[in-house]
């Protein structure tokens, strides 16, 4: 499935968004009051909710994070499934770029297999994948 028209969205708009005091903060809830009023269609893969329950439930903080993965669910056109495929281009994104981290390659595979080619992310690695284009929060 090509989701050219979409752009992946990254856990952190969400955990920046509805998270404490931080620069981020404002231009992250910006993002997704575009997205939520329509301008930017977004994707996101199942990565991306297991690494928002992680995060919150690893710090016990259960009712944030229903209000994350809720609010992803909502705003997401489409929650991409991981395949072997994409785990097998993640492998080689992650011995050619050696900075990122697994769970970014496996976003990034997922992203050029179903051709998206931009990701809403504060993380600037994704700038080291000339197939992926970040456009930061700010």
């Amino acid at each position: 499935m090509k989701l050219s028209h979409c752009q992946f969205i990254d856990a952190n708009i969400i955990m920046y968004a509805i998270g404490g005091a931080h620069p981020l903060r404002d231009p992250c809830r910006a993002v997704l009051k575009k997205i939520q009023g329509g301008l930017i269609h977004t994707a996101a893969d199942t990565e991306v909710l297991q690494e928002i329950l992680y995060r919150y439930f690893s710090i016990k903080q259960l009712p944030t994070a229903e209000t994350a993965y809720s609010t992803l669910i909502e705003i997401c056109d489409d929650i991409l499934p991981i395949t072997r495929h994409d785990m097998d281009l993640a492998l080689d994104l992650l011995k050619k770029y050696p900075p990122i981290t697994s769970r970014d390659a496996v976003h990034a595979a997922v992203m050029i297999n179903h051709d998206i080619k931009k990701i809403i992310s504060a993380d600037t690695h994704f700038d080291l994948i000339p197939d992926i284009r970040r456009i930061p929060p700010d």
